[in-house]
């Protein structure tokens, strides 16, 4: 085997990632190929991280896959994955409507027969629901059956192989009944039995459905390209794809940068908020570093490219992020780990049934009618649906509170964690500039601030009109607007030359301000500050009042998180990079702390993918949100008390449910055994403990409340 330093790095979509099973599988299944130094599993995403020599080739590395009984594509390569689990629900969602109507439809007939239809009628009511059962079980059982064959054509097994020899089995027998004008035939269990499976596995992928998105969206707070000056002074236009060291750009006031560089010429000041999280600009000077995806908010500046591509800073927390998720994706379920030993337990109990009434001297049709109902009776529909129940009406009701759950097993972690880490700028805070004294303004200066500040897209600008605008302000009417970058927006008004602009006295470089001139004379000053969200602090102490603690984790200078740290009574860590945030949550999550990271910005994404949990506000760059398990909407920060609340009593609803599924089956498994239960009675009960299952998660409409 190469040493670790000639190893390379491949992503593969494995769609076919149902539990725990599958992850010990795959990971430890993997490594036994030569070729494989390293697998781990992304089970929220159903994707692989593979480490493996350089000459390994991809059909290879799928092979492998195949060996275990999984289907794999290249990520990049192969169908969209995101495309694919979306066409998955789909299909989800047509077997359950299918097999719900063939159900109802075949238990109507089935009433007649339990009323004590005989003879013909009976014969053809059975027929009718064997030509309704058959076709519904060859097209709503496809995601058991194609499951449980790729598991046993490789030698292995999952939990869809008793599934499905369940389902086959009852159907087989029910068939034999009914050509040899039996008196039972079982099709409404049968059917019954996948529509409640179907039922929890499509509400187990509407919550994976939430979680889908990726570090990709970092590149699309990259600039597009860059216009390119050559040596004699033009210039052209060159996709960031395109860009090499040494190139030499010019970037105009409100673009964003499209890769590293130097400052050559000009100064001007850039928002570094998507890097930084600083909501202050900083100004650039000759030799300054800045960044891709940094904005350009005054001046025109020459900058000669250092790093372009996958070698700039945005391109290296991407890596971060990835790197990060790998660890929170081995968080294994509550579910996955009851159902990793649950296959292997039904197929015993099945076949101890079959051989022990079989020795009993019972005949094989009595034999197999007991082992069918032993695997039915088995069946993990309430397992299925006690996650999935309780996590959906978890979500329903969060969101009716504005907080939007991306994936099912984030409540789980939700539930556990025991300390927050917050960013300010953005989370704590608002995260946009806030105009702090329009009341001392007169009535046309408000008007003309409006009328300037409406005409431009500049950070501040937005701001002041958006503050504007909800005071109900009307703008001054005013001719010949013109807004110049670096200096600001002109126009006329009643003969008068007005501007919007810079100050003209000395402000350091991170006071944020504007100044109104009317004929060249100053009139008004307005001055922005990022503000606290309205129910910090009392967001804050409910933390602490659940267990939390609670401390400030920010890229912002020390002087800047010090008030905010007084005002909330908060410790803080300032001045920090992503990768500093990272080996923060690193080392807590060492010490034993279960960490919840709450933030916002690009400078957040690596934090959020590495906490064993993490929320988002809905302003949060694309970045944030996606990296993020959890989303809160509006200005209020006490959403994210309720997520934890709501995670905490979903966490108590679930071991409730496995605590009723678990006594159900206690009872119900000796009552098979005996020969007391009959395929379709079997079927009932499973469907009676599915219902219970989904009740008992109904209780969380009133968690909140």
């Amino acid at each position: 085997m190469s040493g670790a330093a000639a190893l390379v790095e491949r992503d593969f979509a494995v769609p076919d990632i149902r539990c725990a099973g599958c992850i010990a599988k795959l990971e430890q299944g993997l490594v036994r190929d030569r070729r494989i130094a390293a697998a781990r599993v992304n089970f929220t995403e159903k994707r692989v991280h593979l480490s493996c020599v350089p000459d390994a080739e991809v059909p290879d590395l799928i092979g492998a896959f195949s060996l275990l009984g999984f289907e794999a594509h290249l990520l990049g390569k192969g169908p969209d994955e995101a495309d694919a689990e979306a066409a998955s629900s789909r299909a989800l969602l047509r077997a359950v409507a299918v097999s719900g109507f063939a159900m109802m439809n075949i238990m109507l007939l089935s009433v007649s027969v339990w009323s004590g239809a005989t003879g013909v009628t009976r014969d053809l009511f059975h027929w009718l629901s064997a030509m309704i059962a058959l076709p519904t079980i060859a097209y709503a059982g496809r995601p058991f059956f194609r499951s449980a064959w790729r598991a046993l054509s490789h030698r292995h097994t999952n939990m869809d192989v008793p599934i499905s020899i369940g389902v086959l089995l009852v159907s087989a027998i029910s068939l034999y009944e009914t050509l040899t004008h039996g008196a039972h035939a079982y099709f409404d269990g049968a059917v019954m039995l996948l529509f409640f499976l179907l039922c929890g596995r499509w509400l187990d992928s509407v919550m994976r459905d939430r979680a889908r998105g990726g570090v990709a969206a970092l590149l699309r707070n990259m600039g597009t390209g860059a216009l390119v000056l050559r040596d004699e002074g033009s210039g052209h236009w060159v996709d960031a794809t395109a860009l090499e060291p040494g190139m030499v750009m010019l970037v105009a006031a409100g673009e964003r940068l499209a890769a590293d560089g130097v400052v050559l010429r000009g100064e001007s000041r850039f928002d570094l908020s998507l890097l930084t999280g600083e909501s202050a600009p900083v100004a650039a000077h000759v030799d300054d570093q800045v960044h891709a995806g940094t904005l350009n908010l005054d001046a025109p500046v020459r900058v000669r490219v250092t790093a372009a591509g996958g070698d700039t800073a945005i391109a290296d927390i991407a890596r971060l992020m990835g790197e990060a998720a790998q660890g929170k994706s081995r968080y294994v379920r509550i579910a996955d780990r009851a159902a990793r030993f649950y296959a292997p337990a039904v197929h015993c109990l099945a076949l101890a049934a079959f051989a022990g009434w079989m020795i009993a001297g019972a005949g094989w049709h009595q034999s197999l009618l007991i082992s069918a109902a032993v695997l039915i009776i088995t069946c993990p529909c309430a397992l299925g649906l006690a996650v999935p129940a309780a996590q959906i009406v978890a979500a329903g009701e969060l969101m009716r509170r504005g907080v939007l759950i991306k994936d099912g097993s984030a409540l789980e972690r939700l539930a556990e964690v025991d300390l927050a880490l917050i960013d300010k700028t953005g989370t704590l805070t608002l995260g946009r500039p806030v105009a702090l004294d329009l009341d001392a303004l007169g009535f046309h200066a408000e008007g003309l601030l409006l009328a300037l500040a409406q005409a431009s897209r500049h950070p501040l600008s937005e701001a002041l009109r958006r503050d504007l605008t909800a005071r109900g302000v009307q703008p001054e009417p005013v001719e010949a607007v013109r807004e110049t970058a670096g200096f600001g927006v002109t126009a006329m008004w009643k003969g008068l030359a007005v501007s919007l602009g810079r100050p003209r006295h000395k402000l350091n470089d991170s006071a944020l301000a504007t100044q109104l001139s009317i004929d060249g004379e100053a009139v008004a000053t307005v001055h922005f500050a990022d503000q606290l969200r309205p129910d910090a602090r009392s967001a804050i102490d409910a933390l602490r009042a659940e267990g939390l603690g609670a401390t400030i984790l920010s890229g912002d200078r020390a002087e800047a998180v010090a008030p905010v740290a007084r005002e909330l009574a908060m410790t803080a860590q300032t001045s920090m990079s992503p990768q500093d945030k990272l080996a923060a949550i690193a080392r807590l999550g060492g010490g034993g702390h279960k960490v919840l990271m709450i933030g916002d910005g690009l400078n957040d994404g690596p934090a959020l993918a590495a906490g064993h949990a993490s929320m988002a506000p809905g302003s949060a760059s694309d970045v944030g949100k996606n990296a993020a398990d959890c989303i809160f909407l509006g200005d209020r920060l006490m959403p994210v008390v309720d997520t934890v609340r709501m995670a905490r009593r979903a966490q108590a609803i679930v071991r409730q449910n496995f605590a009723l599924a678990i006594g159900y089956n206690a009872i119900a498994v000796p009552l098979a055994f005996l020969g007391l239960v009959t395929p379709l009675v079997a079927a009932i009960a499973m469907s009676g403990s599915s219902l219970i299952v989904v009740g008992n998660a109904l209780r969380l409409k009133r968690a909140l409340r």
